[in-house]
């Protein structure tokens, strides 16, 4: 578990770096976007996932790596908007939206650490097209919820889902970063 700790702290770094060099670039842009706009901007990069899992090609020079970093960031920027609520301006600052940003990402964290605990690093022994599916069936179920008006009779929110799809995402980096590929 501590290897898995480490792991995970260091592929947090990495999202969060580029999450930090998009906000210096473009602001807290995303602060106009709607949960449901994020929950699609997720899915979008999951599919392109599949797809070069199963086409084995990719014809633009950005690989699995990126997409899966960019699950994590939209994941804790859906995070950040369930808690505040879209802007129609961008009203937070770079030490904001950072500060938000390393408040949400820490609660995964923690959620990872439990459930590592709770299912004895089996996410170590998945291939990382589980990953991919898993995370496509958490976006399928965020979208029903959010079709359904945020409201569920038995089942974990969006904010949970949101959590399970960055988990999911950060194990697929660290097989990525650590050549972990024990399938």
């Amino acid at each position: 578990m501590k290897e898995t700790e480490k792991e995970f702290d260091a592929v947090i770094k990495i999202c969060r770096e580029l999450y930090i060099k998009k906000l210096n670039d473009y602001g807290a842009a995303w602060r106009i976007m709607r949960p449901e706009s994020v929950t699609d901007q997720i899915f979008i990069k999951a599919n392109r996932i599949r797809t070069l899992e199963i086409k084995k090609e990719s014809k633009i020079d950005e690989g699995i790596r990126s997409e899966l970093i960019g699950i994590v960031n939209y994941g804790i920027i859906g995070l950040i908007q369930l808690a505040l609520g879209f802007s129609e301006t961008c009203d937070l600052t770079i030490d904001e939206a950072i500060a938000m940003y390393d408040k949400y990402m820490e609660q995964t964290r923690t959620l990872m650490l439990a459930k590592n605990h709770d299912y004895d690093e089996a996410w170590r022994g998945m291939r990382p097209s589980s990953y991919t599916d898993l995370i496509l069936m958490k976006l399928y179920r965020t979208k029903q919820i959010e079709d359904n008006g945020n409201v569920t009779l038995v089942s974990e929110g969006v904010d949970a889902n949101y959590m399970d799809m960055i988990n999911y995402s950060m194990f697929g980096l660290i097989k990525i970063e650590f050549q972990n590929n024990d399938n």
